[in-house]
């Protein structure tokens, strides 16, 4: 029997910065939830509310413990696999020399990680073929954001946060799928939304999902809005003559 842990994480802030929260869900090695934990953080980012799911569910599990962690988050899946690295060399400094923010989190689980076996694994967000896992996380999350409360199986809630009912994702053909075809399981390059080009955003923001995309971050147009390529599927096509 396999000792790999499966889990998803998600932050939500209700208008970012906003009522927000954190949550975490941890499966058995054939991915079945077993096990979730939510926290409120009063008024913050999203960004705060993506990290901070990721260490408390780090915290959550053992040194030395083997875990996959599915995120829909690029932010703070890149913030301690691919920038993490160059601030520190940089004394905790951007690459436009600005301080590094939220470092206190990041710091956190760069010791957090140090102990245990992490495979990172980037999931779209609302979708309803998405990973089953994040969607639990995304509710649970959402649903502390709201209310406010802690809640998780340790505080005595049996049952799983249920998913609100996702958006499908258009039908396509076969040539199209090949052609929009995300590559690499950790977000590498999308296609362009609906005929436009992806771009590195200037500036962090704000996808028409609710999720926060970073500065650096790919990002293309969605209708009327800049988001998460991904994300082109579930933002209405503007209306035409």
């Amino acid at each position: 029997m396999s000792d790999r842990i499966i889990a998803a994480c998600d932050g939500a802030a209700k208008g970012n910065p906003g009522p927000a929260a954190w949550a975490w869900v941890i499966a058995d090695a054939d991915g079945r939830p077993e096990r979730w934990e939510s926290g409120p953080l009063g008024r913050a980012t999203n960004n705060v509310g993506e990290l901070t799911a990721l260490q408390r569910l780090l915290e959550a599990v053992a040194p030395g413990a083997v875990i996959e962690v599915r995120m829909d988050s690029q932010y703070a899946m890149k913030a301690v696999t691919q920038w993490l690295p160059a601030w520190k060399r940089n004394g905790w400094k951007t690459a436009a020399g600005k301080p590094v923010a939220n470092r206190e989190l990041v710091e956190s689980i760069d010791a957090l990680l140090a102990d245990r076996d992490v495979e990172f694994r980037y999931v779209p967000a609302h979708r309803a073929d998405g990973d089953h896992l994040n969607a639990i996380a995304d509710q649970a999350a959402s649903d502390a954001a709201v209310s406010q409360q802690a809640a998780g199986t340790a505080l005595g809630d049996a049952s799983m946060p249920v998913p609100a009912p996702a958006r499908s994702a258009p039908a396509r053909s076969a040539s199209a799928s090949r052609a929009s075809a995300p590559r690499g399981a950790a977000g590498g390059k999308a296609a362009p939304a609906r005929g436009g080009r992806s771009i590195k955003a200037k500036f962090p923001g704000t996808c028409p999902c609710g999720k926060a995309y970073a500065a650096g971050e790919m990002i293309a147009k969605l209708g009327s809005r800049w988001g998460h390529p991904d994300c082109a599927s579930t933002v209405p096509e503007p209306a035409t003559a």
